[in-house]
Parts: C-alpha cells; sequence; structure tokens
C-alpha cells in the first residue's frame, strides 16, 4: 500500500536477518536489529529515545529512517463482555505540488479486534483495506478493495492488541478481520513467520488461523508453507447454486474443487480444516442444507464452526433463531459431524466485521 520510495519504512516490516541487511549497509552495529526487535517484541517500545542501550547514533538514524509503528487509532468501542475494537488509519502518499508527502489525514482504514475469554486472548487482525471478494451479507467489501496491507502493518495489529492493558499477552491470532488472506499471500505469509517467530510474538502455529473464501490455488500453494498453521475455508452454503448467490467469488471456483484442495493442505500440513459457516436466517440454515454439509464433512479431517450472522445496517439478512441454529446443529451431529456454535461477541458494538469502517464512512458521507 506505501510506497517506499516516500515514505519510511515500517520496523514492523523487518525480521533481525533483514534488520541486520539494513544496520550493515550504513554502518551500523549488526546486533542494532537484535536489540531493536527485543525492545519491540519482549518490553513493547516503541519509542528508540528510550531504547537505552542504543547508542545516540544508532537511535538517530532509526527515527531518520524507520517509522515505528504507522498505524492511528481513530475510533475504539469495547463491549460489555470485554471485546474491543479498533479502528486504524493507515498514513498513504499524497501529492502536494509534483511532491510526494505523507497526508495528515490517513485515508485508508482497517480494523482489528481482541477477544478475551477466560482461557483466551485472541487478535483479529485485517490482511486488505476492504474486500475484494464482496460477499452479500458483509459490511468489509461494501466498498470494495482499495489495497493491501504490508506485512508489518498486518504485524502492528497484533502488536497494538497485545498491548492494550486488560491483555497480559496474546494467546490466538485469526485473520478474519477484513480482507481476503491469501489474495495478499506474501504479505501474509510474511507476518505469519513474525507472528509465530520466538524473536516475534511467540504464538504457536496451531494458535494461528487463515481464514479464506476459498481460492484453490492459493491454498494448494499455502499448503507447503513451512509453518503449519490452521486453515478456516469460509464455506457459508453447502452448494454451488447457493454459494454463489451470496459470495461473487464463488463463480471461480466449486464446492469440490474446494475441499480437494483442502484435502491436499490437510495431507501436507498435518492440520485439520475448520469449515466456516455463517448462519443467516431463512436462508442457509435450513435441515436439507445441514445434510449436505454434514456429508462434505465426512470427506475431510475437519471440524464445522457455526457462526450466527450479526446483522449490518441497510443489508437484508437476518440473524437465525436460536431453535433453527440448533436444529441445525444437531442434524449435523447425527450425521457424525464435530460441530461447535461460536460464541456470539462485541453484539452490542459494531460486531460485524467491517462494521465500525462503514458506519465511520457512512456518517462521514452524509455529514
Amino acid at each position: 500500500m506505501s510506497d517506499a520510495s516516500s515514505s519510511p519504512t515500517n520496523v514492523f516490516d523487518l525480521d533481525p536477518e533483514t534488520f541486520r541487511d539494513w544496520s550493515t549497509s550504513r554502518d551500523l552495529p549488526k546486533y542494532l536489529g537484535d536489540q531493536v526487535v527485543r525492545w519491540i517484541y519482549e518490553k513493547g517500545e516503541l519509542d528508540p529515545a528510550r531504547m537505552t542501550d542504543l547508542s545516540k547514533r544508532s537511535r538517530s538514524r532509526l527515527v531518520e529512517e524507520l517509522a515505528f509503528g504507522e498505524g492511528r487509532s481513530l475510533a475504539e468501542q469495547k463491549a460489555s463482555d470485554g471485546t474491543r475494537k479498533i479502528l486504524l488509519g493507515w498514513p498513504e502518499p499524497a501529492r502536494a505540488g509534483g511532491l510526494k508527502i505523507l497526508s495528515d489525514e490517513p485515508s485508508r482504514q482497517t480494523e482489528c479486534v481482541m477477544i478475551p475469554t477466560d482461557a483466551r486472548r485472541t487478535a483479529c487482525i485485517s490482511s486488505q483495506v476492504g474486500c475484494p471478494v464482496g460477499c452479500r451479507f458483509c459490511a468489509s467489501g461494501l466498498e470494495g478493495l482499495e489495497g493491501n496491507l504490508s506485512r508489518g502493518r498486518i504485524v502492528e495489529q497484533a502488536w497494538r492488541l497485545a498491548r492494550l492493558p486488560e491483555v497480559d499477552r496474546l494467546t490466538n491470532i485469526v485473520f478474519m478481520g477484513m480482507g481476503e488472506p491469501l489474495a495478499n499471500y506474501n504479505a501474509v505469509v510474511g507476518a505469519v513467520r513474525t507472528l509465530n517467530a520466538p524473536w516475534g510474538l511467540g504464538i504457536s502455529a496451531r494458535r494461528i488461523t487463515v481464514s479464506t473464501v476459498g481460492l484453490p490455488a492459493a491454498i494448494r500453494k499455502f499448503a507447503d508453507f513451512e509453518i503449519p498453521v490452521t486453515l478456516a475455508l469460509s464455506l457459508h452454503a453447502p452448494n454451488d447454486q447457493l454459494r454463489r448467490e451470496i459470495i461473487p467469488w464463488a463463480e471461480y471456483s466449486t464446492v469440490e474443487e474446494l475441499l480437494d484442495a483442502c484435502q491436499e493442505y490437510f495431507r501436507k500440513s498435518g492440520r485439520e480444516i475448520t469449515l466456516e459457516y455463517i448462519l443467516l436466517g431463512d436462508l442457509n440454515d435450513r435441515p436439507e442444507h445441514a445434510r449436505e454439509l454434514a456429508a462434505h464433512a465426512g470427506r475431510l479431517r475437519c471440524n464445522i464452526n457455526l457462526i450466527r450472522y450479526n446483522e449490518v445496517a441497510g443489508l437484508p439478512f437476518l440473524r437465525p433463531q436460536d431453535d433453527a441454529v440448533r436444529r441445525f446443529q444437531s442434524e449435523l451431529r447425527r450425521r457424525g459431524a464435530n460441530v461447535h456454535i461460536r460464541a456470539s461477541r462485541g453484539r452490542d458494538i459494531a460486531a460485524a466485521c467491517g462494521q465500525l469502517r462503514h458506519e465511520r464512512h457512512s456518517g462521514r458521507t452524509s455529514a
């Protein structure tokens, strides 16, 4: 998203190896990057002036050439259950008098969410600004895709959530925010490396989930990635006809092709697949849909997460009735599926993915 020639490199884009290259090319100590990385990820410090074991010259070059965090908190909401959503603005190059400068007002915005439970602190992060998929029920894609997030900007979201006062340490990461992660492949796998690394956030591969609406070629490529994270397929409908009604990108791949790609991911990674299924009231929550879904699940080593739809103002979709959700789950269990109903979190704030950003943009437009 950012233009490297006109804006500083985000420190979150660097790992110890690339940091050493950066340091030595400037005649700075090659161990400088190791020091900075420890300050950022172990001590949570982003101000070079407070990195007391760095030389004055090193601190000066760091401030001159690197951005120690680019995101700006534009809005925050905290639900009664402790879920916290943050809207981040990212600076972008703008032109003035033929020169590129950084705009004072962030023009591109993404959301990230911290979801607490008794045993977990989960960061839900975005991979793109907006979304290209355009799921009919989702607020994230209502304004289309504005661009990709860099590796550093993806990592920065998790780092900021980890620094919240109520978070001792993050236990889980889910790529279930704005965007299609596998459509921003290189940045996402780079971010996963940082999130997983002992020098980074140190999140176990088993506790990192990448959710995709389904790009068979990208899933097969992801199966060869060296860090075996959990893959979640956002299926949301058990057959191609219904899926194409609610997910425009379903035109490009069939359910059969997606399941084949997921089978390959399991064979190569050894990681059980998660099938994500958003229940839309009176649309995809009928017993016959559950029977079709159970047949698909029988082909995979997988578990099914049922998700009650969070309503988005202006969209025609309904939250399912509780008895319909229970019937759907029972139908799946009768057929041997491992299925859970995900607890709804943040219902008293803009809970749906992309909703806070959408509401802010809508309010600004109407003002």
